[in-house]
């Protein structure tokens, strides 16, 4: 994914968000700048040639500190101390009304997995919303404590947001 690629990422957004979760693109734009390399699209198959393909789906994810949670709607920048510890941070993925049960989100999470371990993070967390925690416990990801230090950005993902953590590696 890259910047050029907001505006289907935005419309996708719109499909499967309403406007209760609706980012910026400044906002979905600095999570890309922090890892492009673990932001994936997905595109129709028969539509090869990125200018006018119709997007059905699409994953951001990043490196974050442990320490913390990013800011919902927010503007990230890379502050963290050079030897902070660090997760795979998975911010968004949405599919299409279009693209569903065609096994798109499993495969852009197993593009983003798999760079993530070459990069050699080992613990991931996310907020899974609108009701998508069991999607992800079936890949391994378990709900953690949200620590009152954790609270106030839980909440800016909404009442039903559950903060999930998984080791990447054992």
């Amino acid at each position: 994914m890259t910047r050029a690629d907001l505006a289907g990422v935005v419309a996708v957004q719109a499909q499967c968000y309403g406007d209760g979760l609706i980012e910026s693109e400044a906002a979905l734009a600095s999570r890309i700048a922090l890892s492009p390399q673990t932001c994936w699209i997905a595109l129709e198959a028969e539509n090869h040639d990125h200018d006018g393909a119709r997007f059905l789906g699409y994953l951001l994810t990043h490196p974050w500190t442990a320490a913390s949670l990013p800011p919902w709607n927010g503007q990230l920048q890379r502050d963290w101390p050079e030897h902070a510890p660090l997760v795979w941070f998975i911010h968004d993925m949405a599919v299409a009304p279009a693209g569903r049960g065609m096994g798109i989100a499993m495969r852009l999470y197993e593009a983003a997995h798999a760079s993530a371990l070459e990069q050699g993070w080992e613990t991931s967390r996310l907020i899974a919303v609108q009701s998508a925690a069991p999607w992800w416990r079936r890949l391994g990801y378990a709900p953690i404590d949200a620590q009152n230090a954790y609270a106030a950005k839980l909440a800016a993902y909404g009442d039903t947001a559950v903060l999930m953590e998984k080791r990447l590696k054992p």
